[in-house]
């Protein structure tokens, strides 16, 4: 991977497999993906953090893994002389594309869900910045204003490395049509 941003966000893009999507199908994976992003974690420790039973955890880490969103770091000795299995982010789940129709909104739209769940977590003092708007746009210029954003966050995406050592951040763009709005 370069640190140089493309200026087209979707030539470091490919499309997501089926087995991909439905991997990020569920807000608990979306969430162990970020957090193994920021440390190597072992499955306890992710269900300590997600307050979910291990045997819950272990499950969607696994799918994680078959579909290339995680992989097994070092085998470490832990706190009580343990051995520990913990599991980094490939840091796939950026670099693909993803087509809403192929996505089941029947049940929500679990990188939403994730993101609800984290910022309820985190408390309304942990937000940093925050922007709410209206626009009214062809669809041309929603394809614009999506390929503009997604650059400046791949830009920062790609240098991630270089402030590891700062806070880390969450967010979401989302753009969509208001209600009402045909």
């Amino acid at each position: 991977m370069t640190d140089q941003p493309a200026a087209d966000p979707d030539a470091r893009r490919r499309p997501a497999t089926a087995k991909e999507i439905k991997a990020l199908s569920h807000p608990l994976r979306v969430r162990i993906v970020r957090l193994c992003g920021e440390r190597e974690l072992t499955n306890k420790q992710l269900a300590d953090r997600l307050h979910v039973d291990p045997g819950t955890a272990y499950y969607h880490v696994r799918q994680l893994v078959e579909a290339g969103f995680l992989e097994p770091a070092e085998v470490r000795t832990g706190e009580t002389g343990a051995l520990e299995k913990p599991y980094r982010s490939t840091g796939l789940s950026w670099w693909l594309s993803v087509d809403l129709e192929d996505l089941d909104l029947t049940r929500g739209l679990a990188p939403v869900e994730a993101f609800q769940q984290e910022l309820a977590e985190a408390g309304p003092s942990s937000i940093a910045t925050y922007a709410r708007f209206a626009l009214h746009l062809s669809p041309e210029q929603v394809v614009e204003l999506d390929r503009r954003i997604v650059a400046v966050l791949d830009e920062y995406i790609s240098t991630d490395h270089e402030r590891s050592h700062l806070p880390a951040h969450g967010g979401l763009f989302l753009l969509h049509r208001l209600a009402g709005e045909d």
